[in-house]
Parts: C-alpha cells; sequence; structure tokens
C-alpha cells in the first residue's frame, strides 16, 4: 500500500494524466492549435559521433548539422536524410513545439475542459494542474512528437517510392540497340577489366580478361584489337564502377589514334548496379553455368545495351540504383510499387514467346514463377509455339490466365515460318486422323521415336500472322472482318500496301463509322489499325532515348562556369535531376531550373518530368572542385 500522502498524491496525478492523455477532445485541441503555430524540426551534430565518428560520414551530413525547418516547409529528401542520420548517430533530432501551445493548453485543460462543476480546495486544484502538466509532458508532448515524425517519414517514403517508379519505368523503357555485336566490359584494378563479346541476338561469343591498369596496356591493347577485328565489333560497353574512369580514358585514347581502324569503334557508359549481386545469383547460375561470377558481370554490362528491358528485370529493382533513400523505406511499399512497374513495361513492350527468358515471363500479366516455368518447360519439350493457342496447352494456364496474358505475348512471323518448312507435318489437318497419318509419315522417314512424342501436342497447329501484332485473341474475328472489308491479306500485315488499305477506307468511311459497322468500339479499332499497320518486329521503344556513344573525354578540370555540355540524364529526385556529361562525376541540376518551357513538347515523353535516359543540353553554373560537385542549368531536352 501507499504510506505517504506524497505517494497517494503521485497516484492520482498518474491518473488524471493518463485519462487526459487519452482523452479525444484533448488531444483534438492540441493538434489543432498546433496546426496554428510554428513547429519546426531541429537537427544537430551529435555529441558522441564529433568525437569517436568516422569523418567522411559526418561530412555527408554537413546541410544537417545545425538544421531547422517549419514542418509544413521540410522537403521529403531532407526528412529521409535526417531520418538516415540520426539511424547511424551522427545526427540528434527533435521536433520543437513552443512554449505558448504547452500555456494555452494547460490554460484550456484546467479552465475548460476539465474544469470542477463545484468549487475544489487550493490543494485540489494544485493536482489538478500538476496533473495537466505532467500528462503534456510525460505522455502527450512525446505522442505529438511522434506522430509529426511519422507523418513526415510516411509521406517522404511515399514520395519515395513514387519517384523510384517512375525512374524505373524510364530506364526499363530505353530503346535497345539491336543488330550490333557488343563488347561488355567490366572495369578493374587488381583483378583486371572483364571483357565479353555478345552477338547480336544476346548470344556469348567470347570472355576474356585483360589487365589495361598494371603497366600491361599496351599488350593488352592488342588483343583487344584482335578480339574486335575477329567478331567485327564496333560497340564497346563500360561498366560505371571501380576503375571506369581509367578505363574510359584508355579506350578513348586508342580511338582517337585511330587504333582499331578500319573498325570505327564507338563506346558508351552504363550503370552496372546491380550487376555483381546478379553474377552471383541462382538465375545467371542457370542462365551461364559454365561461366566464371566475374565474368557474367561484364555479359549484363553489355546485355544491358542490346535490350535493357529484357536484362534489368532479371535484378530486383531495388539494387537497379535509380531511387532515392530507397534502401531505408518500407522495403513492402517498395517492392509492390516497383514489380507493378516492371509487370506494367514488359506488358507495355511485349515478349516473343520462343526466345524470351523465365524471368521476364514471370513480370507478364497473368503469369506467375510458377507459369513462366511452366511455359518454358513446354517449349524445351514440344519445340517453339506456333500459335498463341498453344498456351491453353501449358499446364495452369487456364482460361483466366490466357486471357491477361496473351495480348502481350509475340510471334517472329519468319521463325516460325522457317520452323514450319523445316516441319512440314506442324502445318497438318487438325484431326485426329490427320495426326496419325503425320505420325506414321514420321516414322516411314525414319524420325526417332523420341521427337516424334516431342511434337505430338503441337501437330495440328498452325501459324496465325495475327499473333505477330498487339491484337488480343479476342479481337481476332473483328481483324479478320476489317481485313475483309478493306480487302487485305492477313500476310501483308506491317508492309506498306496494308497502310496504304488501311489509310484510304478510314479516311473514306472514318474511324467512328467503320467501327459502327464492325459492331466494335473505336478504340478496340484504333488497336486493330496498330497491330495491323506497325512493321514486322516493332518495338514501341524505338522511338525514346538510346545510349549516348562516345569517342573522347572530357575532364573535370576541363569544367568552366557557361560551358554548354550535353549529357543523359542518370537519376531524377525531388530536389534535382543529376545528368551525366562524361566528366565521371554527374552534376546536378536544381528543381528550381526545370520549367514546363524547357521540357520539350514535341517528342513523346514517357513521363511529366525528366527521368533516367533522356539526352539533355545543359550549362555548367558552379564547380566546386574540393567536394566535386557540379551545378548545372537545363538549357532545353534534346
Amino acid at each position: 500500500g501507499l504510506s505517504t500522502i506524497q505517494e497517494v498524491e503521485a497516484g492520482v496525478q498518474h491518473i488524471l494524466a493518463d485519462i487526459f492523455a487519452k482523452d479525444k477532445d484533448t488531444l483534438d485541441f492540441i493538434r489543432k492549435l498546433c496546426q496554428q503555430r510554428y513547429i519546426c524540426i531541429q537537427s544537430a551534430l551529435a555529441k558522441v559521433s564529433s568525437k569517436s565518428g568516422n569523418e567522411k560520414d559526418i561530412d555527408k551530413f554537413q546541410l544537417y548539422h545545425e538544421f531547422s525547418c517549419h514542418i509544413k516547409n521540410i522537403q521529403h529528401h531532407q526528412i529521409l536524410a535526417i531520418n538516415r542520420g540520426e539511424n547511424l548517430k551522427i545526427l540528434t533530432v527533435k521536433v520543437n513545439i513552443p512554449d505558448g501551445v504547452k500555456n494555452e493548453f494547460c490554460w484550456w485543460c484546467v479552465n475548460e475542459r476539465w474544469r470542477p462543476q463545484q468549487f475544489l480546495k487550493p490543494e485540489l486544484m494544485r493536482i489538478l494542474r500538476n496533473s495537466v502538466e505532467d500528462a503534456y509532458k510525460r505522455l502527450i508532448y512525446p505522442l505529438l512528437c511522434r506522430e509529426f515524425r511519422s507523418k513526415l517519414t510516411s509521406d517522404a517514403e511515399k514520395e519515395s517510392v513514387m519517384m523510384f517508379g517512375r525512374n524505373l519505368r524510364q530506364l526499363l523503357l530505353t530503346s535497345p540497340v539491336r543488330g550490333r555485336t557488343l563488347m561488355g566490359v567490366d572495369p578493374g584494378y587488381k583483378h583486371g577489366c572483364k571483357l565479353a563479346i555478345i552477338s547480336p541476338t544476346s548470344r556469348i561469343l567470347h570472355t576474356d580478361v585483360v589487365y589495361l591498369h598494371s603497366g600491361q596496356g599496351f599488350r593488352e591493347a592488342e588483343k583487344i584489337k584482335r578480339l574486335l577485328l575477329q567478331y567485327n565489333c564496333s560497340t564497346v560497353v563500360i561498366g560505371n564502377g571501380t576503375a571506369c574512369r581509367e578505363t574510359e580514358a584508355y579506350f578513348a585514347d586508342l580511338i582517337m589514334k585511330k587504333y582499331f581502324a578500319p573498325l570505327d569503334v564507338v563506346y558508351c557508359i552504363v550503370s552496372e548496379a546491380g550487376a555483381s549481386i546478379y553474377s552471383v545469383s541462382p538465375e545467371a547460375s542457370k542462365e551461364m553455368p559454365d561461366l566464371d561470377p566475374n565474368l557474367r558481370s561484364a555479359v549484363s554490362i553489355a546485355r544491358r545495351v542490346q535490350d535493357p528491358l529484357a536484362e534489368l528485370v532479371k535484378i530486383e529493382p531495388k539494387h537497379i540504383g535509380v531511387g532515392m533513400y530507397q534502401h531505408d523505406v518500407s522495403q513492402t511499399l517498395l517492392k509492390a510499387t516497383l514489380d507493378s512497374v516492371v509487370e506494367e513495361c514488359v506488358s507495355f513492350v511485349g515478349v516473343d514467346i520462343n526466345i524470351c527468358s523465365e524471368i521476364l515471363l514471370r513480370h507478364i500479366a497473368g503469369l506467375n514463377a510458377n507459369r513462366a516455368k511452366n511455359i518454358i518447360e513446354w517449349r524445351e519439350k514440344n519445340g517453339p509455339f506456333i500459335n498463341r493457342e498453344q498456351l491453353k496447352e501449358v499446364k495452369g494456364l487456364g482460361p483466366k490466365s490466357f486471357q491477361q496474358c496473351a495480348g502481350f505475348i509475340r510471334f517472329n512471323q519468319e521463325y516460325i515460318k522457317t520452323f514450319c518448312r523445316t516441319c512440314p507435318f506442324l502445318i497438318s489437318d487438325s484431326s485426329k486422323k490427320t495426326e496419325l497419318g503425320s505420325h506414321a509419315l514420321l516414322t516411314k522417314a525414319g524420325v526417332q521415336g523420341k521427337k516424334k512424342s516431342k511434337i505430338t501436342p503441337c501437330a495440328s497447329r498452325q501459324p496465325n500472322p495475327l499473333d505477330q501484332t498487339c491484337i488480343h485473341p479476342e479481337s481476332y474475328n473483328i481483324a479478320t472482318r476489317f481485313l475483309s472489308f478493306i480487302g487485305g491479306n492477313a500476310n501483308d500485315i506491317g508492309k506498306s500496301d496494308m497502310q496504304q488499305k488501311v489509310n484510304a477506307v478510314i479516311q473514306k468511311e472514318g474511324l467512328e463509322a467503320t467501327a459502327k459497322r464492325l459492331n466494335t468500339t473505336v478504340h478496340t479499332l484504333q488497336l486493330i489499325i496498330d497491330g495491323l499497320t506497325q512493321p514486322e518486329g516493332f518495338d514501341i521503344r524505338t522511338d525514346f532515348d538510346k545510349p549516348d556513344f562516345k569517342r573522347s573525354i572530357v575532364c573535370f578540370e576541363d569544367l568552366s562556369v557557361g560551358t554548354v555540355l550535353t549529357g543523359k540524364v542518370e537519376n531524377a529526385t525531388p530536389f534535382g535531376v543529376f545528368v551525366d556529361i562524361g566528366v565521371g562525376k554527374a552534376g546536378l541540376i536544381p528543381v528550381r531550373n526545370i520549367t514546363e518551357a524547357k521540357l520539350s513538347k514535341v517528342k513523346k515523353r514517357r513521363s511529366l518530368g525528366l527521368g533516367p535516359g533522356e539526352r539533355v543540353e545543359v550549362k555548367v553554373l558552379n564547380v566546386d572542385i574540393p567536394r566535386l560537385r557540379i551545378t548545372l542549368d537545363l538549357i532545353r531536352v534534346l
């Protein structure tokens, strides 16, 4: 029990304070009061870190050593920076609520909200006042601080995740570089630069290691020249990791001296974020089982230029490196957002079912890891898919899944025609009798039983030219009727004749009248027209930004205020855009310098603001050599 009056008073005070702190009207009043007052968040250098911390880490948070800002005005990136500094024990953070708020709150509680109905003795009024002050100091003030910090962090995390999603979408939709043999270079010092030469179809032609930065540069140049000439490769892709700058200078010097003549060699720098993580992943081991993990990263670097989407989906999105504090935000929210962006991009571009990887298939709408695996197994067992209808034969792929995924799956008609010419039994009649006849013919021709069983499931299939388009199977009937209406042939899809026939009919009849005649919507008809008129192998990314190929190099020391340069956007954040201008360090265009007037209105844009991959013309505003910082002004988007 309680032995003294003071103990009883303290107990009563705690009970009252607890009641006050849980009362809805009381909390609503203090929150409303805070909205009307100047509440600021402050950060300062922690005393412990200033004595024992890493100087480099402490300097990173120099802006926040004596920082104060109104909670309504603070930027999202500032909140995330302060939170990181606090977690690293470099900064101390507090929410500063003015004393005036406390005084007004205590007066309101004693004189209005919790005022006794009858007169109380001074001793009891003293207990009431003490209880209110105790409730504010011990319970309500910490609650308000937690609420403010939680709200600011939550908003900042959402903005960070949205920004990462926008950047990732632009990066994944970078235009692929088709039809080139590429040399991927993963730079390094002690362990050498890893090389990988890949064919235009992404096949690995050769891998090697060269030591460019250990006094053997001239001898290794002979080897590189021999490889480039042997495989007729004139494009070098250099990863932007350790020793990138020195490797770039090495290649730029040889190119300037025309060392690789008669080849006109160009190079580009590409982000290697996530390449090392991918190179030791189970997916990489399955895809390149006989290749050393160090060499796999060079293959990944080259393929990122050849087909960014197909390669980058293999890497966990948060490791791609176009985000802002992505490792500090809610990983559940980040994963859900980024997965949906990847699925959207893969579905937007479409995939060739007969050559795409299992990882790429997983991201198609309607498919998952199991269904993707089953599709690959079916393909390995029965040979290539001939048409979309065959997808229904895959285990676990029901009508709903087929309906969702069919429109995003493409078929290379040239490849299928070649396959069907070599295996004519594949375009036989669909009846069982003909199927058996085909098998008898195969047996007579001396084909092994194993091969016979391999092609049994697709023995009655015929290629459909509409499968190479973005038209969904549900609209094939309308597409066929439209072809009859314009007098076209399905085998002319993507040719100039088809374009002329479609234009002639639409100009004569009009889009709405034609849609009404075919008993469909204008939107569906427009999709059908796009599918029929787009050239074979059409890739919507062709109009988007391509990698920036170079032949020479600019040094950081060469920069001066007023210099006009072209560069490529590396990353976008709420406070500005980082641009690679080819000096080994990205420059920053502050957000105040990016106005709507400077953004191109003619060019097809993938988002409202600037994003990774876009080429820009910039002017140097400031060069801070000690801190290696470059401030830029945006002139225009190229």
